[in-house]
């Protein structure tokens, strides 16, 4: 089963249809607040929900099954609701028997993964396991999972997102309108930027970068002859840089000192760098450590298209010219190209959307005059279709969707008597990611403008720790400073903080694991303590 490189399988204007969602590992209400509109619309129009998610998010004071399990857990909990579907007779055996392959291999992974037996380790009652899965197998033809970074920040993010579309594929909840496996993106065009072949071992439309075929195609479109050499993930270009093997790095739109895990390391290895370029429209964290920072222009700036969750290709129209000596992100990719010459020569962002298109059957059939109005979803074969609304519909991408035995999987990092707590991080409503755009905003920061944790009420009883005071969270990377806020929003045991606070930031204390195909960072989980400040 392909999703296309985390794409929703649905649309965002089915959500309000759907009559049982499952969210597992997100947080709608703050980190997607528009997809969070329209499941309040089927929550208003009285859709079930079931939600797993060790905070209690807005979203579970509203479930019928709210799974507060403990975090890296994931895969045990999903495995425990297939046994109960699967000893119950709630599969969908049509489904499984004409459109899937593997299955027989996974019934004999989870035969004896009953609720009763994983409850404690997963830290739910086994009774709300099985009623979670009764209701998703059983209650609606109109069923859908949601998910984002609570399942794939892991060291088994893959096996995370795996594991639920075994579980879809298990119901026959896939192919179908208001039904699906949804990832949520983090960002406005993350979705855009994985089209395009962000990826070390992708080119644009998720073509394998090490296929000859596929790379004669772009070879002979781009006048080259593309390396043998196999790229870098971003963890092995700060592996490479801090053992020397790898002298430059030219970063644009991000800022790993903020975002990648263990940020002393992060720090340590681009200071070994001869040459660090930063392209951005603020000096962030990695632009000062930059040897040259090259400005690019913000989305007000440019024209272009932007991709969103559920695949929709957008067009982004620029609203004021760039300020000072701004530039197009790729204007400037342009004339680096020439001064290493190459002739990269493109007169616009429309001719470099027709260039994609030629080249990526995805987007084979959209243009800027087609998106003129109204964005279209790929994939979109050719200038007649109307896009796709929901995929896998009859046939999934591969043929039979290919079902996983996938088994538990516990994280690279355990609690002990020294670190008993399990850190997790994530985002806030108010602010956006690292905080390089809304940090910057006063009236942003009159809701909230400080760094803070959340300790469940008994945890921080234990240590004496009153809500709004100063505490300390340390782990085996290190030490930073937070406002507690005492709650029972946190699973007891469990600690949160959000990411966007440079002068506390979480990534000194995350833990640089990784998952071994996405290389995605396991910033979910990672040991820590707490301790009250002096005075």
């Amino acid at each position: 089963m392909s999703f296309g490189s985390g794409a929703m399988t649905n649309s965002i204007r089915e959500i309000k249809d759907c009559e049982v969602l499952f969210l597992i590992g997100c947080n709608p209400t703050e980190a997607h607040p528009v997809i969070a509109l329209e499941m309040k619309k089927a929550l208003k129009r009285g859709a079930t929900f079931i939600v797993a998610d060790p905070r209690k998010i807005w979203f579970a004071k509203h479930a019928k099954v709210y799974l507060q399990h403990k975090p890296g857990t994931d895969i045990l909990l999903i495995s425990a609701m297939m046994n109960v579907i699967l000893s119950e007779g709630l599969e969908d055996k049509e489904f499984i028997k004409n459109r899937t392959e593997g299955f027989e291999e996974v019934r004999e992974l989870v035969k004896d993964i009953t609720p009763e037996k994983v409850a404690a380790e997963v830290g739910v009652n086994a009774a709300d396991i099985r009623e979670a899965a009764r209701i998703y197998a059983s209650q609606s033809e109109k069923t859908a999972i949601f998910y984002t970074l609570g399942i794939t920040e892991h060291t088994c993010g893959t096996d995370n997102v795996r594991t639920l579309a075994n579980l879809a594929m298990l119901t026959g909840h896939i192919g179908k309108p208001s039904t699906g496996v949804n990832p949520l993106r983090g960002q406005n065009n993350v979705q855009g930027a994985c089209d395009m072949g962000t990826s070390c071992d992708k080119l644009p439309g998720y073509q394998s970068a090490y296929d000859p075929v596929i790379k004669e195609k772009f070879g002979k479109a781009w006048g080259v002859k593309l390396t043998e050499t196999k790229g870098f993930s971003l963890p092995e270009m700060i592996d490479e840089a801090d053992e020397g093997g790898l002298k430059a790095m030219y970063i644009m739109g991000q800022d790993p000192v903020m975002s990648e895990p263990d940020q002393h390391a992060v720090k340590r290895a681009l200071g070994k760098l001869d040459l660090l370029i930063v392209q951005d429209i603020f000096l962030c964290e990695t632009a000062k450590l930059a040897h040259v920072v090259l400005p690019g222009a913000s989305f007000a700036e440019k024209d272009g298209t932007f991709t969103n969750s559920e695949r929709r290709v957008q067009r982004v129209r620029k609203a004021i010219e760039p300020i000072g000596n701004c530039k197009p992100d790729w204007e400037i990719i342009c004339e680096i190209a020439k001064r290493m010459d190459y002739p990269m020569n493109y007169a616009s962002p429309k001719e470099i959307l027709d260039e994609v298109a030629s080249l990526s059957a995805h987007y084979a059939g959209i243009n800027f005059e087609r998106i003129e109005h109204m964005g279209i979803q790929w994939p979109c074969p050719d200038t007649s279709h109307p896009g796709t609304q929901f995929l896998h519909k009859g046939k999934f991408t591969r043929g039979l969707g290919k079902f996983f035995a996938l088994p538990h999987r516990a994280p690279a990092e355990q609690t002990d008597e020294e670190y008993p707590l399990i850190l997790s991080s994530g985002r806030t409503l108010y602010h956006y990611n690292v905080g390089t755009m809304t940090r910057r905003s006063e009236s942003i920061a009159q809701k909230t403008n400080d760094c803070f944790v959340e300790i469940n009420n008994i945890d921080a009883g234990r240590r004496g720790i009153i809500n709004g005071e100063m505490v300390k969270i340390i782990t085996r990377r290190g030490e930073v400073d937070a406002r507690a806020e005492v709650s029972s929003k946190a699973k007891e045991g469990v600690i949160w903080m959000p990411m966007h606070f440079a002068e506390a930031s979480v990534n000194k204390l995350t833990i640089a694991a990784f998952d071994n195909i996405t290389q995605t960072a396991e910033y979910k989980v990672c040991s820590a303590r707490l301790e009250k400040l002096a005075g």
